[in-house]
């Protein structure tokens, strides 16, 4: 089973907003937020929550492709996040994800004992290729116990 797949299966607001995870590795994910009426807002395009989502989620593809072995020890959690809405988002739109710091240098911290944080960033665009939104979401990898 893929990231995507995973997700999709066990998160229920991504099948909700019935998200498409295109690609998922540990250098980029890619998540497509199909164009849906019922998640609107007052002037047409995907509401601002339904943007929040879809920018999340490709933060947690991506954590979860690249800390993936990790998680008999460690689980990954949103810290804090950060959206900023550069222009109205119409129709169809995508998310790209990446790492904001090596994940070999946050496995490191992770042996050395301490609870890393990392930054995912996103890029929110539009089917025209404008960006949409620009969006940091801070994880970090809980030790278990």
């Amino acid at each position: 089973m893929s990231v995507g797949e995973m997700l999709a299966a066990t998160v229920p607001m991504a099948r909700t907003l019935n998200l498409r995870f295109l690609e998922t590795t540990p250098e980029r994910a890619v998540v497509a937020l199909p164009d849906q009426g019922d998640y609107h807002n007052h002037v047409g395009g995907p509401h601002a929550g339904a943007l929040f989502t879809l920018g999340e989620s490709a933060s947690g593809a991506i954590v979860l492709s690249a800390f993936g072995d990790q998680l008999p020890r460690a689980v990954p959690l949103a810290v804090r996040a950060d959206i900023a809405y550069r222009k109205p988002a119409m129709g169809p739109v995508t998310a790209t994800a990446t790492l904001g710091r090596p994940a070999a240098e946050v496995v490191a911290e992770l042996d050395a004992g301490r609870r890393p944080e990392f930054p995912v960033s996103i890029a929110i665009h539009r089917e025209d290729g404008a960006v949409a939104g620009e969006m940091t979401v801070v994880w970090t990898l809980r030790p278990h116990g």
